[in-house]
């Protein structure tokens, strides 16, 4: 039935293309509330639908006459070029430019369940309906004018080809680069929240010095004051044996031994407890200026070791910015327009591999041209 040249079969393939670009941006406009031009293509077409027409109208070809047939071959055809073209893109760009993940029965995102039954339909559509006054207009058009037609859009389409495939290829560059600063600003971060930990604790040890330092200082009060009431409770008894010595005459000579005996003890326990007292405190003047000492050189150390830190990640963090800034520098206006419109026809696009890298760029776009909308309103 469909005894096409291969140029016929290549206008055909334009021609439904351009159709599956306007079915898939008015439902995607619709959707989004706003146009949106569908598609990997920069120009209306949507080469999915090209190449599926072309492959539906091919592999149903034997089944004319059991609509059935050609409904199930709908099926599978379209379902296997969805799914290799969708693995394909992936492989190749890092990035799903349409995501069955959240529909039931999908396999790996790729196609699904719902989306299968709806190309066999299609297929039945295209086969009984819309392609019937298609095939009269090919068959009747002047084969000048379809060489003609097929060339000029053929040579627009591969330019345009070229274009988005190296936008896209561009684009998972920049996703992985983003992706590695995300990275190294989150390291960047954890760093930060570790040095401010560490200068948490050294404010914390130049407090213990300051509280150790004053504790010093009192128990040094407390133990002079403590030495001066024991020397005073050492004389006490000598004044009190001389002011009775007149009132007990004849025990004097009994008194003064045993005041002689209290004399001797007393000041032998004054001894010990001076000499015990004075090596204590040497020891803890000693042992806590130690400490101290090395605590106050520990406490340096580590506060340098922070400043260095700090100085390797402020270079680290100026590298970052000068990353960003080249990234930004080194998309030309041609890649920007591309790369703008690859994102903006392509809302549902997922990248499992750069997924926080896509969102923020998705975030970035949506921003800017709010910004331009507020701009000319």
């Amino acid at each position: 039935m469909y005894a096409y040249k291969g140029y016929q079969w290549l206008l055909i393939f334009f021609l439904y293309s351009f159709l599956g670009w306007i079915f898939e941006s008015v439902y995607v406009s619709v959707k989004e509330r706003r146009l949106v031009n569908r598609g990997f293509l920069r120009i209306p077409m949507l080469p999915l639908y090209g190449t599926g027409a072309v492959m539906m109208l091919v592999i149903s070809l034997p089944f004319q006459d059991h609509l059935f047939l050609v409904y199930l071959s709908g099926v599978i055809g379209a379902t296997i070029l969805e799914y290799i073209t969708g693995w394909g893109m992936e492989r190749l760009f890092k990035m799903r430019y349409w995501d069955y993940s959240d529909q039931r029965f999908n396999v790996n995102g790729y196609i699904c369940l719902s989306s299968s039954l709806v190309w066999g339909f299609l297929t039945i559509l295209l086969t009984e309906v819309i392609h019937k006054p298609i095939n009269r207009l090919i068959l009747t058009m002047d084969y000048r004018v379809e060489i003609g037609m097929t060339a000029v859009i053929a040579c627009i389409f591969a330019a345009d080809t070229v274009e988005s495939v190296r936008t896209a290829l561009n684009l998972r560059m920049v996703l992985e680069k983003m992706t590695s600063m995300r990275t190294d600003l989150e390291e960047l971060q954890v760093q930060l929240a570790l040095l401010k930990g560490q200068l948490k604790e050294q404010t914390s040890e130049r407090v213990q010095m300051a509280q150790e330092e004053t504790a010093m200082r009192i128990a040094e009060i407390k133990a002079a004051a403590a030495a001066r009431m024991d020397g005073m409770k050492g004389i006490a008894p000598f004044k009190a044996v001389e002011a009775t010595t007149a009132m007990i005459n004849e025990l004097k000579e009994e008194t003064a031994a045993r005041l002689s005996q209290l004399k001797s003890g007393t000041t032998e326990r004054l001894s010990g407890l001076r000499d015990s007292t004075t090596e204590r405190l040497s020891g803890l003047r000693d042992s806590t200026t130690e400490r101290l000492g090395g605590l106050r050189d520990s406490t340096a150390e580590k506060e340098q070791a922070i400043l260095e830190k700090l100085e390797v990640l402020g270079r680290k963090a100026s590298d970052l910015g000068r990353r960003r800034q080249e990234l930004g520098q080194g998309i030309s206006a041609i890649k920007r327009f591309y790369l703008r419109g690859m994102i903006r026809g392509n809302p549902t696009a997922v990248s499992p591999q750069f997924k926080e890298a896509l969102e923020d760029l998705q975030t970035e776009i949506k921003n800017r041209n709010k910004r331009i909308h507020r701009k000319k309103g």
